[in-house]
């Protein structure tokens, strides 16, 4: 894709409001020039088709969701404000029971981007290009993790009782040991959180209040729990395999082979525990 007129750039930028959400021009240049990229990949368009094209976007949405990917917290406040209650509605729709509630919530750690590549958060919006709505688009890609995970569940469904039962596979000779490990370098990581942040991950995952309710316990916009629970997320993921190398002197492979165990079957670990203990500090922090 040639470049985008640098006057079209501008009007755009004005027309989408996106200086309220701190995004630059040519952050929104960039934005405007992969939207683009993308709809016109099979070949070069007609002259004067990729400014129809542009102007067709939903401009506003798009300068949001460069807001949200870069960080802004007034565009986060607005997204969840503005994006909650369709996400909830949208996750209802999908399963009457509320099943599908966590797969709502869980979207925000990959909206916000909890991996980094090259020094850059690898924020979910990065695949919003504006072509629809961002609830529309929201919408659509909590309804591919749903039937992604329904799958993945008749995948694993046990066979019918009358087929003969598989053989037991052996039982990994380490996987006690890899338990103990993680276990004992979770106990040490949590412990040395911030306390803000211990009662944070206790309210949430222990506790099961709801982002709202957790921020109104620490005093915290619902947007704000939800960067620090990602946040905190990924530091004791950091730490944990830091305690690994250096404490317990694990290869790369054999610190992997302990995030496989926990995940196959933790067994007795009890991360709600680990969590609880020493978090019930002051609530007037």
């Amino acid at each position: 894709m040639p470049p985008i007129p640098a006057a079209l750039v501008t009007r755009l930028h004005r027309e989408a409001d996106a200086r309220a959400w701190a995004v630059t021009e040519a952050d929104f240049a960039r934005a405007l020039q992969a939207s683009a990229g993308y709809a016109f990949r099979e070949g070069e368009p007609p002259v004067g088709q990729v400014e129809k094209y542009l102007r067709s976007l939903h401009l506003r949405d798009l300068a949001l969701a460069c807001g949200c990917a870069a960080g802004s917290d007034a565009a986060w406040e607005r997204f969840i404000k503005e994006q909650r209650p369709h996400l909830y509605r949208a996750a209802d729709a999908l399963d009457s029971t509320g099943g599908a509630r966590d797969l709502a919530d869980a979207l925000y750690a990959d909206l916000y981007g909890t991996r980094e590549m090259d020094g850059e958060r690898q924020s979910l919006f990065r695949y919003f290009h504006g072509r629809s709505s961002l609830s529309t688009w929201l919408r659509a890609v909590l309804a591919q993790r749903h039937v992604d995970r329904v799958r993945i569940r008749r995948r694993d469904a046990p066979l019918d009782d009358k087929l003969p039962a598989a053989a037991s596979p052996l039982p990994d000779p380490e996987r006690s040991r890899y338990l103990a490990l993680i276990q004992r370098a979770l106990t040490i990581v949590i412990a040395a959180l911030d306390p803000r942040d211990r009662l944070r991950l206790a309210s949430y995952y222990t506790q099961s209040l709801t982002l709202a309710q957790t921020g109104r316990l620490l005093g915290e916009h619902e947007a704000t729990v939800s960067r620090q629970l990602a946040r905190t997320r990924k530091v004791i993921r950091e730490r944990v395999e830091q305690h690994l190398r250096d404490s317990e002197h694990l290869h790369p492979d054999e610190i992997e082979q302990c995030f496989a165990s926990v995940l196959e079957d933790p067994g007795p670990l009890d991360l709600a525990a680990i969590i609880r203990k020493d978090s019930m500090v002051d609530r007037s922090i």
